[in-house]
């Protein structure tokens, strides 16, 4: 493993602090022991314009703002108990910079079916010296350490593995995450015969192998679907590419134009607003969607806007 210094460990790893069981504290970064190689697949419009997911109220039949969404938790079918972001934030864990090492068990008690996901600690400078002694200690006796941390705001049981020198934080899945194999139905060794089961225990010994072929452990999907968007994107088929005033938006120049222009017009329009107050301009109200009032109302940042009617939109624009 090569050493990296502290500022370099805090500024690579996803997360920094301590592996704490009774008076030993170890200090520690933790690095991602997984990445992802599978290529993510864009929804495109027919004339290559990326996509956006959006949020869609159709009672009311309009498009919800981010800052209007709510959560619920629905106890029946249609039915919910609506949960604010500053009572999820109260039950929250406490923020802690500690990996707690409550007890060490033997190895082969973490059974594969709870690991989910893992993780690298790797030791800071001043703690080299008792980390290796940990992980020495650890592959000697066959132990795992079960333990629990707190990352962005939410807790992690893990099991700590030593292999190789290197210890390995395995977040686990809670036991009411995982589903009993009765839910597939009874399934039954009677009836089968000992020659039939002899005749198995060959077929996987001509299968055996001493070690495991790392090259059969790999994406033939993913690796497959590379060759041929490589083959098309060489042979210019079936390239799309988004239109010209999209690639000009994402440019940061453009972006500042565009916000210039939009502010410019939304104080034409408040000076149009304050400036007139005729018949016409009442009329233009009552003639508009409600869609299109609400829009206007939060152009005038109306509060309560979301939970307004049509006519009270009116009044609200017209009062704004």
């Amino acid at each position: 493993m090569p050493e990296q210094n502290d500022k370099e460990i805090r500024r690579r790893s996803i997360w920094y602090g301590t592996v704490t069981f009774g008076l030993v504290s170890i200090p520690v970064g933790l690095f991602p022991g997984q990445r992802s190689q599978r290529i993510r697949m864009r929804m495109l419009a027919p004339d290559g314009t990326p996509l956006v997911r959006q949020y869609y109220c159709p009672r009311e039949d309009r498009q919800i703002e981010p800052e209007e969404i709510i959560r619920g938790y629905e106890i029946e079918k249609g039915k919910f108990v609506t949960v604010t972001e500053d009572e999820l934030e109260a039950l929250a864990p406490e923020k802690s910079r500690e990996i707690d090492l409550r007890r060490f068990v033997p190895v082969e008690q973490i059974g594969l079916k709870f690991l989910d996901r893992p993780y690298f600690l790797v030791p800071m400078s001043q703690s080299r010296k008792p980390y290796r002694l940990l992980t020495e200690t650890m592959e000697k006796s066959k132990k795992a350490g079960i333990a629990t941390f707190v990352m962005r705001s939410r807790e992690y049981l893990v099991a700590i593995l030593a292999e190789n020198g290197i210890l390995i934080a395995e977040t686990l899945r809670f036991a009411d995450e995982l589903r009993s194999p009765e839910i597939t139905g009874e399934v039954s060794s009677k009836n089968i015969s000992g020659t039939r089961i002899k005749a198995m225990v060959k077929e996987i010994s001509n299968a055996a192998a001493d070690d495991l072929d790392m090259d059969e452990l790999k994406d033939t999907y993913t690796e497959h679907l590379t060759e041929l968007v490589e083959q098309k994107r060489s042979a210019g088929q079936d390239l799309v590419e988004s239109p010209e005033e999209e690639r000009q938006f994402r440019e940061a120049g453009k972006v500042i134009d565009l916000m210039q222009v939009m502010k410019r017009s939304m104080e034409k329009e408040s000076g149009k607003r304050k400036g007139s107050g005729s018949d016409e301009d009442e009329e233009s109200l009552e003639s508009l969607s409600k869609s299109e009032l609400y829009n206007k109302a939060k152009e005038l940042q109306i509060s309560g806007r979301s939970s307004m009617n049509r006519q009270e939109l009116i009044e609200a624009v017209r009062n704004g």
